[in-house]
């Protein structure tokens, strides 16, 4: 099921490129840093640099689609400046159209960016697509709604739910932790049933995650081995214990290394996870509310090109590593 993104500016897979001459530029001015002056000079820098830019505005994701679509054929590129909701909105596009993608890291997180080494300063990040490296990256999906990052439930949208706009100008990155701590008091336990290969276990949980980069929810992350071209899903749960019992965990997670304590389940797998909760629950995907429970949570290994830094020394890209099967921590 691997796919691959076959741009024009594109010699290999992960491997080096040329400049795309024409790019679609679609720029989140509503981001935390997309109406500010740094948006402004990397758009400079890409234009002086010899990129034709065609601007549109950013929208919701079918409006972004639509535009990718009428596009095609005519840019050879797509650079998107905004936060991870706005590359979110752009995945569908840029996979169907099998255009590279460019990233200006204008949101409050830039959690992909960060997984992807991208410099958080944007001009910076243009001089990273003038370069021309491309890197091909896997994509996760659930129920058809593709992510970078991460797709979660219970916590995780609660937390969405408290990250408002204005939280996020206010406090930037800051803006995380208080959300965090209100979604603690409020978040619910429910039940799942989680069914990966032919192992399934049911189970009281706050949260489920399941990743398919490695950093999610302003810079946490979701395992310390996760790679975004390991075609690798990362699963894990939070028991339901009182809710103070996960304040000692969280440092755990923000570093990824919360496999082996008590009430977490973690494994990563190729396979698809089945996921059946009860009620059914949101689920969020990169920070954005987008399906319900049930849920089919698989990867799409190496689907997309985006423009990275390239490696310091030669790299070899190999196939990703043979099925692994689950590692529960109980049965």
């Amino acid at each position: 099921m691997e796919l691959q993104a076959e741009s024009p500016t594109q010699s290999e897979p992960g491997g080096p490129a040329c400049l795309p001459q024409r790019a679609l530029l679609l720029l989140n001015s509503q981001s935390r840093n997309g109406g500010g002056s740094a948006a402004e000079a990397a758009v400079r820098r890409l234009e002086t640099g010899g990129m034709t830019l065609m601007r549109r505005p950013m929208g919701r994701q079918a409006d972004v689609t639509r535009v990718i679509r009428e596009l095609t054929g005519v840019v050879d590129a797509i650079v998107v400046g905004g936060g991870d909701g706005s590359i979110n909105a752009v995945l569908e596009g840029a996979l169907a159209a099998r255009l590279p993608l460019g990233i200006l890291p204008l949101g409050t997180a830039n959690d992909l960016a960060r997984t992807l080494g991208i410099p958080p300063d944007p001009v910076a990040a243009a001089g990273i697509i003038q370069a021309g490296y491309l890197r091909q990256i896997d994509l996760g999906r659930v129920n058809g709604h593709l992510f970078a990052n991460v797709a979660s439930l219970g916590l995780s949208v609660e937390l969405t739910r408290r990250l408002t706009g204005a939280l996020k100008r206010r406090w930037g990155r800051l803006g995380y932790p208080i959300a965090a701590a209100q979604a603690l008091i409020h978040a619910k336990p429910f039940l799942a049933e989680v069914r990966c290969g032919q192992r399934s276990e049911r189970m009281s949980v706050r949260q489920i995650a399941v990743g398919n980069g490695v950093f999610y929810g302003g810079g946490m992350s979701v395992y310390e081995a996760a790679q975004i071209d390991d075609g690798c899903l990362d699963f894990y749960s939070l028991e339901a214990h009182r809710r103070w019992w996960l304040l000692p965990v969280l440092p755990f997670l923000r570093g990824g290394r919360q496999r082996g304590l008590p009430g977490v389940r973690a494994f990563c797998t190729l396979d698809p996870i089945h996921v059946r909760t009860e009620p059914p629950l949101p689920i969020n995907t990169d920070g954005e509310i987008t399906t319900m429970t049930p849920a089919v949570f698989e990867v799409l290994p190496r689907a997309l090109a985006v423009f990275t830094p390239a490696p310091s020394a030669p790299e070899t890209f190999t196939d990703p590593e043979p099925v692994r099967a689950p590692s529960w921590r109980r049965f």
